[in-house]
């Protein structure tokens, strides 16, 4: 799978922008804050629909526009016809996806079609901090993985939401529906209980590859672990439900469930978090990264079809990574472990030296204060 063209319009700081590219390696060069990065979250949003970076998506219109255009022509494989992707938003209006020119009636029947991963110096927030940004990541990867995984998490995700409101209706005495909310509960169960045992089956398939990718990174010095944290396994979701319901009316929110669980990284059986170093946590995010492509390129294919290797976007790792690691991801990407790649720099001097050896087709970008031309 290749992404042939991108095309902005109101952008972040791009008031308009055209792009071919290279079926091989991608270089976007200039200062910092120029807009290199958000050339890549223009190509994140192709292929997740959402921005790497940003929680809203009223923060990727330029400033002084009321709308934002994102389109990108891929081939999904060779000799396959290009198919074109848009995602467009109109400020007060509902954010809309085309494929081929015709809407998503679900913004879930797009996802894991275009695969990306993307390695930033963001990665290691998914170890400093909290929960929720590691159920985003894991879930997010999962989604592109099973489709039966993301149909139970939005499911569950629009009850959770139904429950949390239907809490926060009166004290007790007025206003609460108790018996809307025994309803609720009953649908939650058995949605909640597929999905905590699901988190629980990918780990088992991701964790190996995942190992496997720290012991290259790091020379197999330390022993790291995924720890998957969860009230459920064991239990009956509907008594932790009935149990917790004084405390969940008291707090008017629901305190237990695997919108609760976590995933904790160790390290010779220590937090990571408190406990490695910064290199030891820089290797262990790029780990995460390296198993998730290696996981999305192996997914199935339909029958006759190659496999489709995300694309990958890599952004100023030259600058934020050592010498090491830096070696060890343009080893892959020398070895065509990866597909279409997609870097930024602040120097192209040594992006060219960092990619002297590596033998594919390279495109070279200025880009300048949101605005882009070809070296």
């Amino acid at each position: 799978m290749t992404l042939d063209q991108l095309h902005l319009l109101f952008f972040k700081n791009y008031e308009e922008a055209s792009l071919t590219f290279s079926s091989g390696i991608n270089c976007f060069v200039g200062d910092n804050g120029s807009g290199k990065t958000n050339l890549l979250d223009a190509i994140h949003y192709l292929a997740l629909t959402k921005s790497a970076f940003a929680s809203a998506d009223a923060q990727a219109v330029k400033q002084g526009a009321d709308f934002f255009v994102v389109k990108g022509k891929f081939t999904p494989a060779p000799l396959a016809k290009p198919e074109t992707i848009q995602v467009s938003l109109r400020a007060g209006q509902k954010k809309i996806i085309t494929h081929d020119k015709q809407p998503y009636l679900r913004l879930a029947d797009h996802i894991g079609r275009y695969p990306a991963v993307l390695i930033s110096p963001y990665d290691t927030d998914l170890i400093r901090e909290g929960s929720e940004e590691r159920r985003r990541y894991f879930d997010s990867l999962q989604s592109q993985l099973d489709h039966e995984f993301l149909e139970l998490l939005i499911q569950y995700n629009g009850l959770l939401r139904q429950r949390n409101f239907t809490l926060k209706q009166g004290d007790g005495s007025r206003g609460f529906d108790a018996l809307y909310l025994q309803t609720l509960d009953d649908q939650l169960a058995p949605l909640g209980e597929q999905l905590s045992q699901l988190r629980a089956e990918f780990l088992t398939q991701f964790i190996p590859v995942f190992q496997r990718h720290y012991a290259q990174l790091a020379d197999g010095h330390e022993a790291v672990v995924l720890d998957y944290k969860s009230q459920l396994p064991g239990q009956n979701f509907r008594h932790l439900l009935l149990a917790n319901e004084r405390r969940d009316r008291a707090l008017q929110r629901s305190t237990t469930g695997p919108h609760r669980d976590d995933f904790v990284f160790l390290m010779d059986g220590l937090p990571v978090k408190s406990y490695g170093s910064q290199g030891q946590q820089k290797s262990f995010a790029i780990a995460l990264k390296l198993a998730q492509f290696e996981l999305l390129a192996g997914r199935p294919q339909p029958v006759g079809e190659p496999p489709a290797k995300p694309l990958l976007l890599l952004d100023d790792i030259f600058d934020r990574l050592d010498d090491k690691r830096i070696a060890r991801l343009l080893q892959l990407v020398a070895n065509h472990t990866f597909g279409q790649v997609f870097l930024t720099d602040t120097n192209l001097a040594r992006t060219d030296q960092a990619l002297a050896g590596v033998g594919s087709d390279i495109r070279r970008f200025r880009v300048q204060a949101g605005s882009v031309t070809t070296l």
